[in-house]
């Protein structure tokens, strides 16, 4: 008899699924075009004789974060997300194109993206982070975060409070410590910093893990990039709120805000009303965007 449940950790073909009573079993899956992952919600049946049980089927997502292969191929990380948390830190040095692109992929699926500053007890108290001020004039979620000092801790837990998120970022910004650090465990290897000053991945695939406030935290392997899957380079634009507010008022309905004329966002940024690095920031999600789409044919 088939029960509902949800993908909890991800093993290549196998995965670890949480049936509706709470009780974790292994799962394998049905057929070769059932391609599950962390969050999905499935159906599954146990098989007879065996401890495994049998995914069978998918149920519709409410949303899922992707990002495009290396043909171009849509890849999808996780499904029925509330929430992006974004971390980076001191150290390794911040690659802020990545943070936008995060937050240009939550702003489209419509989930609150909250951006962590990680590793703060390195960083002099005097010293402002011009990439994080500007995140917090446009209304975005900061946290400094520290796992040694416990600051952030209950900043964070309130802003992802019964629900579904997922933690993202570069390699070595400490994903794995802060989330041991919100659910008081730590169970999880977390891997020291290579040489390269990237660190050394120890998640292979995504595992969800419960709050005690009910929520749940999606862990995922840290990234060298990241690039959202768009249907078209013009949906890049709603991933960056303050270009979404000024394009309203261009020449041009379609106008992409690159080379068109009476562009209101470029008079924007002219005038210092658009942070200039974010702007350059979009221009490069449209290029991805259309280079990705080339190779899909």
């Amino acid at each position: 008899m088939s029960e509902i449940a949800t993908v909890i950790a991800t093993y290549s073909r196998r995965m670890r699924i949480r049936l509706d009573n709470d009780i974790e079993v292994e799962a394998r899956i049905k057929g070769k075009k059932i391609k599950a992952v962390c969050g999905d919600v499935v159906t599954a049946e146990p098989i007879t004789g065996e401890k495994d049980w049998l995914i069978t089927e998918i149920m519709e997502r409410t949303n899922a974060l992707t990002r495009p292969n290396k043909s171009g191929q849509t890849e999808v990380l996780a499904a029925n997300i509330d929430a992006l948390i974004i971390v980076t830190s001191v150290s390794p040095i911040p690659d802020w194109y990545i943070v936008d692109r995060y937050i240009c992929a939550a702003e489209i699926l419509g989930i609150q993206p909250i951006i962590v500053f990680n590793k703060i007890d390195l960083l002099d108290e005097n010293i402002q982070i011009n990439e994080l001020i500007e995140y917090k004039k446009l209304g975005l979620s900061v946290v400094n975060f520290s796992v040694k000092t416990d600051k952030g801790s209950k900043e964070l837990l309130s802003l992802i409070s019964d629900n579904q998120s997922i933690v993202v970022g570069q390699s070595g910004v400490g994903k794995s410590s802060i989330i041991n650090k919100l659910i008081y465990s730590s169970e999880q290897r977390v891997g020291s910093i290579s040489k390269s000053g990237e660190g050394r991945h120890t998640t292979v695939n995504s595992v969800m893990k419960s709050l005690n406030n009910g929520g749940y935290l999606i862990d995922s392997p840290g990234v060298r990039d990241y690039l959202p899957v768009l249907a078209t380079t013009s949906e890049a634009q709603k991933g960056f709120r303050e270009i979404t507010e000024f394009s309203q008022f261009c020449r041009f309905s379609n106008c992409l805000h690159l080379r068109e004329p009476k562009c209101a966002v470029k008079k924007a940024v002219e005038e210092n009303l658009i942070d200039y690095r974010r702007y350059e920031s979009y221009k490069r999600v449209v290029n991805l965007t259309s280079k990705f789409s080339e190779k899909k044919y």
